[in-house]
């Protein structure tokens, strides 16, 4: 299976606050679950939703991690 084949039920579930983690690092990392939408930048269609919601699941884990 591929790393797209495995994101295609979350993307249809909740496209816009889809969040990529990476876990095994000694440091937090999450990343909008998406592509980087070439076709959109600069053009004022692009949504931060997804951006947001890795924001707030990094917040969220390094809380987890220095309690």
């Amino acid at each position: 299976m591929y790393h797209d084949q495995a994101l295609i039920p979350i993307k249809t579930i909740d496209f816009d606050g889809g969040v990529n983690v990476t876990l095994g690092l000694p440091f937090v990392r999450t990343s909008p679950d998406h592509g980087t939408a070439f076709d959109l930048a600069g053009t004022g269609r692009a949504l931060e939703t997804s951006l947001v919601a890795a924001l707030e699941m990094a917040a969220a884990m390094s809380t987890r991690r220095a309690g």
